[in-house]
């Protein structure tokens, strides 16, 4: 890493994008390159024994470069994206703290906007109000009543994205304050860096041949067995038993669809992720695209070139 132990203002560089889009590749490629750690941005890769269908990078990927904030939850537990601000930046500040560059790599948005932009001290988790918000969810009622309450919050967040639009619709009318104004009035910005976002853009149809690919090799793998036996150790109701892949397998294991009708929902899923990922990330200020997958030469050559210049701006 050149120049950031003698400037006030640290690199930070953040690799974003869809899934499946090659974000691990290019960590990878640019940590080696200039002696950087990364720094997993993935609600699900924090827990630890959910590894089939979260495509984690690989034991000897891990070998080659540190990486942080991958297996740091044990699989009942709550964490949320409080919980990875603080823990992010800790890690960062680690990383600073030895003269190695801090590479964010991840397509959680809303993990990394709490990295970056801080969260507010919102109202806390009302059990009651949300199983009546529930009793909303059929006919898009949620959304509806996000955009009366918040017009802000409902532009943003997915009409299918229940959790999201529950606890939207939670702290607005806890507040009596649109939650999208309190976002803007208490965040809490990441300071001393200068940071840099990548965010990679790869050809629609290519990607979704790939997403395709990968959740069939997911299955291929064990994705149905480890989720069998994740739900007899802790049951349906953890957290990450929502994600896509397990979602579809645990509906496998009940008998509600076939192997192959459960592989096409996976399938869909993650196409559709990738869809809302992109347009979360095409809302991120400063963000420059990358042409491609990751693992491609051709993005590999250009992100070294736009880091190289952002690390010699910081010499002084």
């Amino acid at each position: 890493m050149k120049g950031a132990a003698e400037t006030n203002t640290a690199p930070l560089l953040v690799i974003a994008g869809p899934t499946a889009s090659g974000k691990s590749a290019l960590a990878l490629a640019l940590a080696r390159h200039f002696g950087g750690e990364i720094i997993s941005c993935d609600s699900v890769a924090v827990y630890r024994e959910f590894e089939i269908g979260t495509a984690k990078p690989s034991r000897e990927e891990r070998a080659l470069v540190p990486h942080h904030l991958i297996d740091v939850v044990a699989p009942g537990d709550l964490f949320t994206a409080g919980d990875y601000s603080r823990l992010a930046r800790e890690a960062a500040a680690g990383i600073t703290s030895r003269g190695r560059l801090p590479i964010v790599c991840g397509g959680t948005g809303l993990y990394l906007r709490a990295m970056l932009e801080g969260l507010f001290a919102g109202p806390g988790r009302d059990e009651q109000r949300r199983q009546r918000l529930r009793a909303y969810r059929r006919r898009g009622a949620l959304a509806r009543l996000l955009r009366r309450l918040d017009p802000g919050s409902a532009g943003r967040i997915h009409p299918n994205d229940e959790a999201k639009l529950i606890r939207a619709i939670e702290v607005s009318a806890a507040a009596a304050r649109p939650m999208s104004r309190l976002l803007e009035e208490g965040r809490n910005s990441l300071r001393g860096y200068r940071v840099l976002r990548l965010g990679l853009n790869p050809p629609r149809d290519e990607l979704y041949r790939r997403i395709n690919l990968r959740c069939a090799r997911m299955f291929e793998a064990g994705l149905v067995e480890e989720t069998r036996s994740l739900l007899a150790r802790y049951g349906p109701e953890i957290f990450p038993m929502r994600a896509l892949g397990y979602r579809q397998a645990a509906a496998c294991l009940r008998g509600e669809s076939s192997l192959e009708e459960t592989v096409a929902a996976a399938q869909q899923g993650h196409r559709n992720y990738a869809k809302r990922q992109l347009t979360w990330f095409r809302r991120e200020r400063e963000m420059q695209w990358l042409e491609g997958f990751g693992d491609s030469p051709s993005a590999v050559s250009r992100a070294v070139a736009l880091v190289d210049a952002s690390l010699t701006s910081l010499t002084p």
